[in-house]
């Protein structure tokens, strides 16, 4: 599904007090770029982009209108203002929807696999995969099911690779989830003794320090 947004053409200019005062009215400053398009600044405003993403995703398509001509694009790039959690720039890629993209699509698992129910504990080294697939096509996400997952087995993108309609870029060994053992008391022992000598501090002022001055 396309989502419909709306912004509208702004000014080249990268001062920050240009800048700081689009964002200060709700607006973030952004560029439209790519397929029959010329590199064109914008603005749009944060609610609107917010709302647009909830609906379409981080990957869906959007018709982005700007000046009354209406452009399918997807949300390239971004850059987040890490202390107020709010939108500083935004990238939107025109594309053409015939032509497949190449995208990072989130891992999502599913199930509980019988190494929890055996006591162990499930690591995703990796949240993402790379996919190319046509803009129509994009999934939300990739789906793997955990269930018959046991203590010290892995599920990689060679054992999915054959259940999607899309073709995912990253190699058979590209780890997504594994199943692993608890560790034992005496490993936890260990791990606390090793924590506690690198905590031990080097006292300033002590003796030995003194000394080593003199």
């Amino acid at each position: 599904m396309t989502v419909k947004m709306t912004a509208q053409k702004r000014e080249s200019n990268n001062k920050n007090s240009a800048l700081t005062e689009l964002r200060a009215k709700g607006d973030v400053p952004g560029v439209v770029y790519g397929f029959k398009t010329e590199t064109t600044p914008v603005t749009v405003s944060e609610i609107e982009l917010i709302k647009t993403l909830r609906e379409s995703g981080r990957n869906g398509v959007i018709s982005l209108e700007i000046d009354g001509t209406a452009k399918n694009v997807v949300l390239s790039d971004y850059q987040m203002d890490a202390l107020k959690g709010s939108f500083k720039h935004v990238d939107f890629l025109a594309i053409n929807m015939s032509d497949e993209l190449e995208v990072a699509v989130a891992v999502h698992l599913t199930g509980e696999s019988a190494g929890e129910k055996e006591g162990g504990f499930i690591t995703q080294p990796n949240r993402e995969v790379n996919v190319r697939v046509k803009p129509s096509d994009i999934p939300d996400a990739l789906e793997v099911d955990t269930t018959e997952l046991a203590i010290g087995e892995t599920i990689t993108v060679g054992d999915i690779r054959g259940t999607v309609s899309y073709e995912i870029l990253d190699e058979d060994d590209f780890i997504l989830v594994s199943a692993t053992a608890p560790r034992t008391q005496d490993e936890l022992d260990e791990l606390e003794t090793v924590s506690d000598e690198d905590a031990e501090p080097e006292v300033v002022g002590s003796e030995d320090s003194k000394e080593e001055e003199k």
